[in-house]
């Protein structure tokens, strides 16, 4: 097969592929006690879209959570219970429909996992006692059980894709700092011995792109083992 493919280099876990995550300050999640804190400052971190807020709730502990656009320092948030007030976590159960949320567990007391990025939000749409119809940033409309918690308001940071990188070498460390591969570069670009869609002058793959589950690697490339192939119908 010639030389290694880049998904093949990235899974030895040398420190070319590796995150960097001692620069990352934490992890961004909710609090799992129903308690309430302070907002003391607001952080950058290189792991994240959106700024950052670090809360100090009341028993003591420290916690970094996702920042809302208007929260300040100095600022009290509620976990678990209280009103649908910025910066606020409560269960969906709780929150009023046509309220604008971020952060949305999965699953109750995950800490958070759906729309997590800068300027995003999604909407309650509906709520019944077996479900709460929630329409994320896609506008695709999920259900999710009615113990998930959310947090109130916009995720912060909005704006952020309008500002033109210019140049590569700022993308290329952009992309560094949350160990995203720059540039991507697609398979029928490659040399025959770098990539099995690789070779001659044209942009022709030369071979089936669907790939069985049993393929070895090295070929388990492009669509691999797809239910269905070609445009979706609307």
């Amino acid at each position: 097969m010639g030389k290694r493919l880049i998904q093949q280099r990235r899974g030895r876990g040398t420190p070319v592929y590796r995150s960097p995550g001692h620069r990352f300050e934490g992890e961004a999640k909710h609090h799992a006690m129903q308690t309430t804190g302070i907002v003391r400052d607001l952080i950058h971190c290189a792991g994240h879209s959106a700024p950052l807020m670090e809360v100090f709730y009341l028993n003591g502990e420290r916690g970094l959570t996702l920042a809302p656009e208007g929260i300040r320092v100095g600022d009290e948030i509620s976990i678990g219970n209280g009103e649908a007030k910025l910066g606020n976590v409560l269960p969906l159960r709780d929150i009023p429909e046509g309220t604008l949320i971020h952060n949305i567990e999965l699953q109750p007391s995950d800490g958070g996992k759906l729309v997590r990025s800068s300027g995003s939000f999604a909407r309650v749409v509906s709520k019944t006692e077996e479900a709460v119809r929630v329409e994320l940033p896609s506008k695709k409309e999920k259900l999710f059980l009615p113990q998930c918690r959310a947090s109130i308001g916009i995720l912060a940071g909005a704006g952020r894709l309008e500002k033109p990188f210019l140049k590569a070498g700022t993308h290329y460390h952009r992309m560094r700092a949350r160990n995203k591969l720059y540039p991507h570069v697609c398979g029928v670009s490659m040399n025959a011995v770098d990539h099995p869609f690789g070779g001659k002058c044209s942009h022709v793959k030369g071979r089936p792109t669907q790939s069985p589950r049993s393929a070895p690697p090295g070929r388990k490339v492009g669509k691999i083992a797809p239910r269905r192939t070609g445009r979706t119908k609307k």
